[in-house]
């Protein structure tokens, strides 16, 4: 295999192709600084421009790099005040429940989890007034679900990150 190709794919019952060395450096780099220019990116990564170029393609094709975001403080966004709320849901209502969590404002993020919730849920909102409606007027309207119990996050911090899997 040439380094031009790219890794190959993995075993089967694999989801994706493996990440070679080069892969797993490109998106260390894109994770520090997704705002770099391809020839940057070479530079950093000891690749030629087109091979970058050709690597930063394939690994969003399929689905690898998902897309490009700027980080926001949210204190300095107006976003003061945030909150996990822990979410327990009927039986086989997720495909539903999570529909309605997407449209609900100030949700930043949620994931079905297992233990004793079924959903935990990010709220980032401008005070507790805003987070108060979120709660009990929106989460606990979703029909299908039966109970939350709300945690303020007092403060956070960002951790090192996972390693892409070779």
């Amino acid at each position: 295999m040439s380094s031009e190709e790219g890794p190959e794919p993995g075993p089967p019952g694999r989801s994706a192709a493996r990440l070679d060395d080069v892969d797993r450096a490109i998106i260390a780099e894109l994770r520090r600084d997704g705002r770099m220019s391809v020839r940057t990116l070479a530079e950093r990564v000891h690749v030629s421009r087109a091979n970058a170029y050709a690597r930063l393609t394939r690994l969003t094709g399929d689905g690898v790099i998902t897309g490009f975001t700027a980080e926001v403080s949210p204190q300095k966004a107006g976003l003061g005040t945030s909150a996990y709320i822990s979410v327990t849901i009927e039986q086989n209502t997720w495909r539903a429940v999570s529909a309605r969590l997407r449209d609900i404002p100030y949700v930043e993020h949620f994931a079905m989890v297992g233990g004793d919730y079924d959903i935990l849920v990010l709220v980032r909102a401008p005070d507790n007034t805003a987070l108060r409606h979120v709660v009990l007027e929106c989460v606990q309207d979703i029909p299908g679900v039966r109970g939350t119990r709300t945690w303020l996050v007092f403060e956070e911090s960002r951790g090192r990150g996972a390693e892409p899997a070779g």
